[in-house]
């Protein structure tokens, strides 16, 4: 049996009986994005297959630097972290990279902490998809920096002068992935093994700097997808002794680094809900108001695209990331780019999204905002034509420039409380919070350089 075969919690037993396994991996993602797991022995495994398991809530409660938020209702230490109950996903079975025959399940919290979990949030803007009559579709891209260094080299040098695996500006270059070929094939046949196809990937503009396009699924299995290639993407690179970053911006020479999401809904009869050869640019009715809702939106959902305090260093004018809610017909200078195509490919490119967010989150953002727009049947605004930045847009396309409003005006969202529910709202909103009061504890480089002295 493949791994791809497996539907059910009899098949998964079976694989695992099949290949003699005494420890099966088992992992979950939290706030960011982060997988976090355990080797499971096999007896444990089959027990929380039929009967789910029990797994710290504190994941639901800590940072990127596993430091406990002191702001939020869920989970704290005035709950004293109890265990939540997590299902096991048999349909996620996996090939482990590189781990010799080892498999892999993606599990989700259940019960009350499914109204916190990420891939609970991304579940039930699906459900509200479904009931709307649609099967959301969805691909995500990522860019990602590539270092000839180890996580202790990096610390050693306190993440200065970072030595990129190339040097200079080599965009699409056909000799970089030339004499890179075995970081690039390895890449793809960790994709291939893992279930995650790459659909293309090349070097993009900037020292060792990569684009790979995840190939097009349904939108939860796309964000399973997305998830588990920025794990493993990192997994593959430190087992080289190399190091790959998804940060939003680690340099302020360079572009930052984006995740853009591509989606499109079909109706139940397999129809594309987007496409209408009727229509000018072949946009249904449907893609207009759900484009209007991604757009109008976007300010207000913008801390699930934008989740981190480097996610705004990106968002300035010419470096290929958008600063208003625009939108164009193939402009890449606008925030949503409407691909027209055929019944097959007619769709909407998120270019808000960075590299740095959590996939089950920024696709859901993406998705909500989207239903949300269909289900008050909103129009969009004037498409852009020409470059976006050198044009005036209205001041309600302006988006938040910190994280700490947006996460305000997530949280005063109705459209948000109505698509995610208040648990959800309410605790992301003061995850975000979090971050910006954990940075403002520290001192920049660029504080330290502009003042120590002349002021």
């Amino acid at each position: 049996m493949e791994p791809r075969d497996v539907k059910t919690i009899a098949d998964a037993m079976a694989i695992v009986e099949e290949r003699q396994l005494t420890h099966i991996k088992v992992g979950i993602f939290d706030n960011d994005g982060i997988m976090r797991g355990k080797y499971m022995s096999k007896a444990k495994f089959f027990s929380s297959l039929e009967n789910g398991f029990a797994f710290c809530d504190v994941v639901l409660g800590w940072d990127s630097k596993d430091q406990l938020y002191d702001n939020t209702q869920y989970t704290g230490w005035h709950t004293g972290y109890p265990d939540a109950p997590v299902r096991i996903l048999p349909h996620t079975c996996r090939e482990v990279f590189e781990e010799d025959g080892m498999l892999l399940f993606i599990a989700e919290f259940d019960g009350e902490a499914a109204k916190v979990c990420p891939r609970g949030a991304l579940n039930r803007i699906l459900e509200k998809a479904d009931g709307m009559g649609f099967e959301a579709f969805a691909a995500l891209e990522y860019e990602f920096f590539m270092f000839n260094e180890t996580p202790h080299s990096a610390r050693e040098k306190g993440f200065r002068n970072l030595q990129p695996i190339t040097p200079d500006w080599f965009g699409y270059s056909m000799i970089r992935n030339s004499v890179h070929s075995d970081l690039y094939q390895a890449i793809l046949g960790m994709a291939e093994q893992m279930d995650f196809p790459i659909e293309g990937i090349h070097s993009e503009t900037g020292p060792g700097v990569l684009e790979a396009a995840l190939a097009v699924d349904s939108a939860a299995s796309a964000a399973d997808k997305a998830a588990l290639f920025k794990t493993f993407m990192k997994i593959l690179a430190q087992k080289r002794d190399l190091m790959a970053t998804f940060m939003a911006k680690w340099s302020g020479d360079y572009p930052g680094q984006s995740g853009h999401i591509h989606v499109s809904l079909k109706n139940k009869d397999g129809s594309s809900a987007f496409y209408d050869s009727t229509q000018p640019n072949t946009m249904s009715k449907l893609q207009r108001h759900f484009l209007a809702g991604q757009q109008r939106l976007m300010p207000e959902f913008l801390c699930l695209i934008a989740p981190t305090i480097n996610s705004y260093t990106r968002m300035i004018p010419g470096f290929w990331a958008p600063t208003h809610a625009t939108w164009g017909i193939e402009n890449r200078t606008t925030a949503l780019r409407v691909i027209p195509g055929s019944e097959k490919s007619q769709r909407i490119e998120h270019r808000l999204g960075a590299a740095d967010a959590n996939p089950y989150l920024s696709l859901a953002a993406a998705l909500a905002s989207g239903l949300y727009g269909i289900m008050q049947e909103w129009e969009p605004g004037e498409q852009v034509i020409g470059n976006a930045y050198d044009q005036q847009h209205a001041p309600e396309l302006e988006l938040p420039r910190t994280l700490w409003e947006a996460a305000q005006r997530f949280k005063q969202s109705e459209a948000a409380r109505t698509m995610f529910g208040d648990e959800f709202v309410d605790h992301f909103a003061a995850s975000r919070e979090w971050e910006e009061r954990e940075f403002r504890k520290h001192v920049t480089d660029w504080e330290m350089d502009r003042y120590f002295e002349i002021i």
